[in-house]
């Protein structure tokens, strides 16, 4: 009986150590260059931003970009077009917690994030309105921007946002129609973000299957998507950069709290702009392999005031593509305040 206890702790032990994610590895401020800005928020934890577009002192528009899954700050040089330059954009763009080396923030969500970028733009002194834009996984956490601080919004864009299967405005029906036509491997990702958060890690290091297509390099990518990936400076990417901190703290953590129980839900969001005193912009290319179109094209219609924009020839990476396209999503974003 003793024997049979000890093999059961033993056992559970072993279950106990695969499962637990390892603590971020060290990752001071105190260690970067002078020339690397950084900002350390209320609570102690720091920002690392770098800047693109014209000096601050003399931008017609401040914005701040959020950066993708498996991004970093910079991300940002790939969104970026002669327009910025033509506009008189500041462009700022930052690591977002637990990513590259901004601190982690192990209970980091849609708010706490908002309200980082609330601060980044106090701290750098953008004023009383901002315009932020994300790509992706960032673009799902400009949505946190329009719940948490709407007020302080010159405008928004999202670029291809991700989606949560679980956001209950959506038909089960319906999401159940675009879950399946993602990867299996992928359709259990989410489903353990959703229903076993807790085995996220063991589930993408474990080796006896594939784990999430986006981390293995393994996704769906259209034929004009690939024409971009081929052309991408891998210097941009930074990817040895971007999980300095342990693939868990940025990767997984993203996983979770972008495909888990929904902190809220989109599609059950008022116009924050009733007056018409900004605008938020929702773009989204058709053969997107990643983010279902039909998903989007349902939020669209149950939001209204989102302004939505569909690209016939366009999969995920439009944002990273032909300057043509930057433009106009840039001018689409800040013409109207011209």
């Amino acid at each position: 009986m003793i024997k049979k206890a000890a093999s059961l702790v033993l056992f559970l032990a072993l279950v106990y150590q695969a499962i637990r994610p390892p603590p971020p590895k060290t990752c001071s401020t105190a260690g970067l260059p002078s020339t690397t800005p950084s900002i350390k928020l209320r609570d102690g934890r720091h920002l690392v931003y770098k800047e693109y577009g014209v000096p601050k002192n003399s931008a017609n528009y401040n914005v701040i970009y959020v950066h993708s899954f498996g991004g970093s700050k910079f991300e940002a040089a790939l969104i970026t077009s002669k327009a910025i330059e033509e506009l008189g954009v500041y462009l700022v763009s930052f690591d977002r917690p637990g990513y590259g080396k901004s601190d982690p923030h192990p209970k980091r969500s849609f708010k706490s994030l908002a309200l980082d970028i609330e601060e980044l733009a106090d701290q750098l002194e953008l004023g009383d309105k901002f315009y932020v834009i994300g790509f992706a996984m960032g673009a799902h956490f400009v949505w946190g921007c329009l719940k948490y601080i709407p007020q302080r919004l010159a405008g928004a864009a999202l670029l291809a946002p991700a989606i949560n299967y679980w956001w209950p405005g959506f038909p089960a029906n319906f999401t159940k129609q675009a879950l399946d036509k993602q990867l299996l491997r992928d359709q259990w990702v989410y489903q353990v973000a959703y229903y076993a958060p807790w085995l996220m890690y063991w589930w993408n290091t474990q080796q006896w299957f594939p784990g999430f297509s986006v981390i293995t390099g393994e996704f769906k990518l259209s034929q004009k998507d690939l024409k971009i990936a081929s052309s991408l400076d891998e210097m941009q990417l930074q990817q040895a950069y971007v999980t300095q901190q342990g693939d868990f703290e940025s990767l997984h953590r993203d996983l979770i709290i972008g495909f888990g129980k929904p902190e809220f839900d989109p599609m059950d969001m008022k116009n924050p702009f009733p007056n018409n005193e900004s605008s938020a912009h929702l773009w989204h290319g058709i053969e997107d392999g990643i983010v279902s179109v039909n998903l989007q094209r349902f939020i669209a219609k149950k939001l209204p005031w989102i302004k939505y924009h569909e690209l016939s020839d366009a999969g995920h990476l439009f944002p990273c593509g032909e300057d043509s396209i930057k433009d106009v999503i840039w001018k689409a974003l800040l013409s109207e305040k011209i």
